[in-house]
């Protein structure tokens, strides 16, 4: 995303620069403190933000880094409950000051310190409690979120906790080799691997780094043994088990006889005898399993530590001299908070799944006399999702009509009085048979237009009174618990839909490719009621690019509930949770790309702005499908000469498309607001 370079201070109070190159600015000024209004000035009317919690479920997935203070807005604790907090809508605001606008992705080093830490304090109490005379090393995999500040962060605020890196291709790999600096920190090698690959990361061990190889293919070991014998460099090897414990969801497999990656036990048994014949079996000290990414159910992660526990005092018994267990990603994120197995759930906590390894591993080793390993985690989307916010805005919407309708005149179709008698008779009791009726005479209004009876004019007033009818309906159906099957729909018919400063493509590509589920809610005006209900769309020519998918308590809804717009005033929404592999899957469908992206850490006065990185440019995502801008522009002046020649354009015309087309070549792909 950019080239990096710094600014002085000096540099920053000058007015914001309007040529909109990109670049990842070095920034060390800080921000004064944005105070949170007193209770007792705020006037909520009938809606509480404590209504708010509970409808957007903020308690649930957004503990303990994200809450809504009296104003009505959005707060981030960045250190969680260890004090300090922002107001996140006026630091977008303050953002935008900056010239950077929106869409914005904001990430908060703080959390990302602040989750690091309680995953290794969650093992550190597991180790005590069970007295296990091991250790933990976790490390992060490049893969889940691979920007350099981030990975850089990473790295600094795992030094305390020897807290290591995991590569899965050999760019990852050279990223992990330069950045990682920790003495004692390990470096797992996954993926699959050729010699260059093999030979590059035995001969970082004589840089003082620890990089284990994990053989996930038969013939790596011959890879391995080869380059054995041509550097004389004994490596630390590693197999990567295909077990038969099964994973659940969308990741489930993952896992189990059919999984891409992981050699079945014949194939490790295999590797075992070849390692041995080439007297590397020394080296083989690590097993790694991974039974997929997001597991909602605990009991999926104590099936699969017992099988590997298993696997891995049975990998002793052979000769190898075994001192690690990697027990692979998987730990859950709860992006809805229903703490629950459903899929964006999960029914265990981080301390639950750092006593369950725990406490197995030991007690399968004692069973059989081996020395426990050393405990190894690739925990990514649990460490990096909270850490960034993805903040947008509302640029319109669209809305079913609603509003009262008229009286038929006299000699007026008899479809257009039975719409009017239906919506005057709608009532609590026979909403259902009422919403029937309006739905028939809608088709048949629909049919006589098609047939040539009904003019243009009839079928916009019979539309008129069915959506009203509609309006009347859902006015009920709000308020009670239970809804008729044939009208669960009705809800997203009436949606309103709010067009959205964002491409769900680049930010979001798991909403769109796997259904994924993020928190998204507005991040100001929380003290008033949201009356309104509509589904996401964003900037894409494209029907998939839409979200119409959100968090609920029993399941997923197909509305969000918002607020109507006010003139001249900008809405705000924020996605959460989302900084875990959204970054890098983004695509640049219509060529929106990157996004702004500013990191912010928590200081004794406020806030500090740690580093700036510009988005893209409309030059930067054409240069990415082969264009050239400076040939763009020439062939926009040649065609500009040729229509001044024809007179078909002025002078001042042609100037002004030039200087308009070079001025879009330079700016932020996403829309001004």
């Amino acid at each position: 995303m950019g080239v990096e370079s710094t600014v002085t201070s000096a540099e920053l109070a000058k007015p914001p620069s309007s040529n909109g190159k990109k670049a990842a600015l070095e920034q060390n000024y800080e921000e004064k403190s944005l105070l949170l209004p007193v209770a007792a000035d705020i006037k909520r009317g009938n809606w509480t933000i404590e209504e708010s919690e509970a409808l957007y479920r903020i308690e649930g997935w957004g503990q303990p880094y994200f809450s809504i203070n009296a104003a009505g807005h959005i707060t981030v604790s960045p250190k969680g409950d260890r004090g300090g907090s922002l107001d996140l809508y006026e630091l977008v605001r303050a953002l935008k000051l900056r010239n950077l606008g929106l869409p914005l992705l904001i990430r908060f080093s703080d959390i990302l310190e602040d989750r690091i830490e309680r995953l290794n304090a969650c093992f550190a109490k597991a180790i005590a409690r069970y007295n296990y005379p091991g250790i933990y090393r976790g490390v992060f995999p490049v893969k889940c979120n691979q920007q350099r500040h981030l990975v850089k962060d990473l790295v600094k605020f795992g030094k305390p906790h020897q807290f290591g890196l995991e590569a899965g291709s050999k760019p990852e790999l050279m990223i992990a080799l330069a950045m990682l600096d920790t003495p004692g920190a390990l470096l797992i090698c996954n993926g699959y691997k050729d010699r260059e690959y093999i030979e590059t990361a035995m001969l970082a061990t004589k840089l003082g780094q620890t990089p284990i190889i994990v053989l996930e293919q038969v013939e790596e070991v011959d890879l391995v043994i080869n380059a054995h014998s041509q550097l004389g460099i004994k490596p630390i090897l590693g197999v990567r088990a295909k077990l038969s414990t099964r994973g659940m969801g969308r990741w489930g497999t993952s896992s189990g006889d059919r999984a891409k990656f992981g050699l079945t036990i014949p194939e490790i048994i295999q590797s075992v005898d070849k390692l041995r014949e080439a007297n590397l079996l020394d080296s083989l000290q690590l097993l790694h399993f991974h039974v997929g990414s997001q597991i909602s159910a605990i009991n999926v992660i104590k099936d699969a530590i017992q099988e590997a526990g298993r696997i891995y005092v049975e990998l002793a018994a052979l000769g190898a001299k075994m001192k690690y267990l990697d027990v692979g990603g998987g730990l859950g994120v709860d992006y809805d908070g229903s703490q629950t197995n459903f899929y964006a759930s999960k029914n265990y906590n981080m301390q639950n799944y750092a006593n369950d390894i725990v406490a197995e591993l030991k007690d399968t080793c004692a069973e059989r006399k081996i020395p426990v390993p050393t405990l190894i985690s690739e925990s990514g989307r649990a460490i990096a999702s909270h850490q960034s916010v993805l903040i947008f805005d509302v640029l319109s919407t669209s809305q079913i009509p609603t509003e009262a309708p008229e009286p038929p005149k006299e000699g007026e179709s008899h479809i257009i009085n039975y719409l009017w008698e239906t919506y005057q008779s709608i009532k609590g009791e026979n909403y259902q048979e009422c919403y029937h009726d309006a739905t028939q005479f809608k088709e048949e209004a629909i049919s006589r237009f098609n047939l040539g009876i009904f003019s243009l004019t009839e079928r916009a007033k019979a539309e008129r009174l069915y959506w009203a009818c509609c309006r009347k309906i859902i006015d009920i159906i709000r308020q009670q618990e239970y809804v008729p099957d044939e009208m669960e729909d009705l809800e997203k018919i009436m949606a309103s839909i709010y067009y959205v400063n964002m491409s769900v493509f680049q930010s979001a590509p798991d909403c769109w490719a796997i259904n994924q589920l993020f928190p998204i809610m507005p991040i100001h005006r929380l003290d008033e009621e949201p009356t309104c209900r509509g589904i996401l769309a964003d900037l894409t020519c494209d029907s998939d690019g839409k979200i119409d998918r959100f968090i609920d308590l029993r399941d997923v809804k197909s509305v969000l509930e918002l607020h109507p717009l006010k003139r001249g005033e900008p809405y705000y929404l924020g996605m959460f949770l989302s900084g875990a592999y959204q970054e890098i899957m983004g695509n640049l469908h219509n060529l929106f790309g990157d996004t702004n992206a500013v990191h912010i850490q928590l200081t004794p006065k406020g806030y500090q702005i740690q580093h700036v990185v510009k988005g893209d440019t409309m030059s930067e995502v054409v240069s990415y499908v082969q264009y050239d801008s400076e040939d763009m522009v020439e062939n926009i002046r040649q065609r500009c000469e040729l229509a001044l020649e024809e007179n078909r354009i002025t002078l001042a015309e042609s100037q002004r498309l030039l200087q308009t087309y070079e001025q879009s070549l330079r700016r932020y792909t996403y829309l001004n607001s």
